[in-house]
């Protein structure tokens, strides 16, 4: 469908046989960003904004996540109903360069109620500086993977709480509260993390794809990644073999592959240098029917790590 320049050419676009269509036209004559009930509409493109604009937002906000439980959400291509959702919200919270279709769409309908969270993190290169030629090329481009450091997360939700209370005053005490409360929780897993990471006997994170430079920067650790950014990239055999080699000579014990991405690669790399598999979640998404969360994976990817590195 041709995305229009504005919600009233939307809403003829999707037509009246759609029920977002009628939403989307109604709230272009005067509940744009609202909910019948008054909550601030929100858009996420993927779970840990969700959980941002949730814990922050709160019941002053509805918040809708673009990217399905199971799914990959680089690849996102967004349908009609998602386009109408982000034109009719009062925010949309993304990252720009995550999730292209979404880049297109906020540059066309939304841009005055977008918050793009590298505006507060700027992207890092996935590259260290440290690497060959060829796994330099292999991990060219920025890593957008900055919720992986409590830290940094917790810095965008300061902001976050911010742009909240410029859209809706009445609710500044509030979302100031919850979000003093989340970053509570995000130094209290910060805290966690340095101290369990803090002595182990070994330093290097063998991984199938490149999402997890942040937290390794953040612990001291390095990341050693089969692939570059995207998850879905074939590793060249030389890169393979480059990667075993790095493995045997550090005793690798374990090749971590995520839950999103078929494990193939890293049970071959496994296989290769004697080592086992397991997963080192990115919380790019959850499972459907998960009931886990945010904070309960990063507690699951530090109770994987810690063996795998013989930390005591």
């Amino acid at each position: 469908m041709a995305r229009r320049a504005s919600k009233v050419s939307l809403c003829a676009a999707l037509g009246a046989a759609l029920v977002v269509g009628t939403a989307a036209c109604s709230a272009a004559h005067g509940t744009a960003g609202r909910t019948g009930t008054g909550q601030l509409r929100v858009v996420a493109g993927f779970y840990p904004l969700q959980v941002l604009a949730e814990r922050i937002g709160g019941d002053a906000v509805s918040v809708t996540n673009l990217a399905k439980p199971g799914a990959e959400p680089h690849d996102l291509e967004l349908n009609p109903g998602q386009v109408a959702s982000i034109a009719d919200a009062a925010l949309v919270v993304y990252l720009k360069g995550f999730q292209p279709d979404v880049d297109k769409t906020v540059a066309q309908e939304a841009a005055k109620t977008a918050f793009d969270v590298t505006t507060v993190e700027p992207l890092a290169s996935a590259a260290t500086g440290d690497e060959d030629p060829a796994e330099a090329k292999a991990l060219r481009g920025k890593d957008p993977h900055v919720w992986l450091d409590p830290t940094r997360l917790a810095t965008i939700g300061d902001r976050l709480a911010d742009r909240l209370s410029q859209l809706d005053p009445g609710h500044t005490a509030d979302f100031r509260s919850r979000t003093a409360a989340l970053r509570t929780d995000l130094e209290k897993l910060d805290k966690e993390y340095a101290e369990g990471l803090r002595s182990c006997a070994r330093r290097d994170v063998v991984t199938s794809h490149a999402a997890f430079g942040y937290l390794a920067k953040r612990y001291g650790l390095t990341q050693v990644a089969i692939t570059g950014i995207s998850p879905e990239q074939e590793p060249s055999p030389q890169r393979l073999a480059e990667v075993a080699a790095q493995a045997k000579a550090h005793q690798a014990t374990t090749i971590f592959f995520e839950t999103l991405v078929s494990p193939k690669v890293a049970q071959a790399l496994a296989n290769e240098v004697g080592a086992r598999t397991a997963v080192l979640d990115p919380i790019e998404g959850l499972q459907p029917g998960s009931t886990a969360d945010y904070l309960s994976v990063m507690r699951a990817n530090l109770a994987t790590l810690r063996p795998a590195l013989g930390c005591p």
